[in-house]
């Protein structure tokens, strides 16, 4: 809810996982936020490289905006990482560590991890595509679910 109109309604579950936008991705939990470019379906470009992610439905080549969280990126190689960041803060948080790192660009990437990182080093971030939530500029929940439901019809065809 955003100024008394809600923007989202679900369970906590599928608005966690699914955010329609920006403030909902930031209201309901912490999130790493970066510009993108739709591709073509399932194939997103962003921080310069180009990723297999889950998300169909959109025009070739619309901008978009690319939400990973926290907890979906792997401290890992460089050499295993799909990006390479650089360690600037770290703090124990009980139950894991919050890891603030750059990329190259200058983006900021949250991740929580029950491993330590070394601050100043250069380490890989891995994820999996299905971590990988893409958001549309400006679209309503109605056309989000209406997208939402097309490409897993979609997918239940090829199964």
């Amino acid at each position: 809810m955003s100024k008394g109109e809600v923007i989202q309604s679900g369970t906590p579950v599928d608005i966690y996982d699914e955010p329609i936008n920006r403030f909902v991705a930031d209201f309901i939990g912490e999130s790493n936020i970066v510009d993108g470019v739709m591709k073509e379906d399932y194939l997103v470009e962003f921080v310069g490289k180009e990723f297999e992610c889950a998300d169909a439905g959109m025009r070739p080549n619309e901008k978009v905006e690319i939400v990973i969280r926290p907890e979906d990126l792997a401290l890992t190689t460089i050499e295993k990482g799909k990006l390479t960041v650089e360690v600037d803060t770290q703090l124990f948080r009980g139950v894991h560590y919050e890891i603030i790192c750059y990329d190259e660009n200058g983006n900021e990437w949250m991740i929580h991890s029950t491993r330590k990182a070394e601050v100043g080093s250069k380490v890989g971030l891995y994820f999996e595509p299905q971590d990988i939530h893409v958001m549309r500029f400006g679209e309503s929940e109605e056309d989000f679910d209406a997208r939402l439901e097309s490409y897993e019809d979609e997918v239940e065809e090829n199964d």
